[in-house]
């Protein structure tokens, strides 16, 4: 995450290989050519006009968190939700905020905001500035899945700490990184996960990329929209 921060859009991996990790995740495409979401074992592409399609297997990725989705526990949401008060139920619920959980969030949504930032060129400029012509989309009255991951406050750079989410319609032709949402009703299963394989370029841009730095977690945030990473324990 914070080589992209520094504008690392390229990367080795193909979305076969991703696959190979799990059934289940998100990520970006080379060139920030649309977001990821791994669900059911199928790669989707959200590209910025809002849209969705299967991913090619030869496709590649500059990053992408994947996990083989068990679910060990489900909330079911009767009452309208925001994402702030899904997020706390979660927290609740978990063993530890030190462990990495993997959230899948199936329902009907009154409103969801989504956003999908533009295909880069070279030279590439930094992500905060990439997300800044990013395109957004409004859903209501939308069925469908979030996809994401809660992940630890020292994970940071690494993924996103806290919530990470992306959407992905009932009839998977639309979806988007989220940017907030308002669920009417539906069912949220959590998966645990106290291992973690991190795979790195060798070659390229992210040899000599930035990765560190006091403002790390402001340009995440900042990246990621206004509620880039909330948690509650944060």
């Amino acid at each position: 995450m914070s080589a992209l921060l520094d504008g690392v859009y390229d990367g080795d991996a193909t979305v076969a290989d991703i696959l190979s990790h799990g059934d289940f995740g998100l990520g970006t495409f080379n060139h920030l050519d649309g977001e990821m979401v791994i669900l059911d074992g199928i790669c989707y592409r959200l590209r910025a006009d809002g849209t969705a399609s299967r991913a090619a297997p030869t496709d590649r990725t500059p990053f992408a968190a994947v996990t083989r989705f068990h679910g060990d526990f489900e909330i079911r949401v009767d009452d309208r939700a925001g994402r702030a008060e899904v997020a706390t139920a979660i927290d609740r619920q978990i063993q530890s905020p030190n462990l990495i959980y993997a959230i899948r969030i199936t329902g009907r949504f009154a409103e969801l905001h989504t956003r999908t930032v533009m295909a880069q060129k070279p030279p590439y400029p930094p992500l905060t500035a990439a997300t800044e012509e990013q395109a957004e989309t409004a859903f209501t009255d939308a069925s469908g899945t979030v996809v994401g991951f809660r992940t630890p406050d020292f994970e940071q750079g690494i993924s996103v700490a806290g919530y990470h989410l992306h959407f992905l319609d009932e009839d998977r032709t639309a979806g988007g990184h989220v940017l907030d949402f308002t669920l009417e009703a539906g069912t949220v299963a959590v998966s645990g996960a106290s291992q973690l394989h991190l795979s790195l370029p060798t070659s390229g841009a992210f040899l000599g990329a930035r990765l560190s730095g006091d403002d790390l977690s402001e340009r995440i945030d900042k990246a990621e929209g206004p509620h880039g990473g909330d948690s509650a324990q944060r």
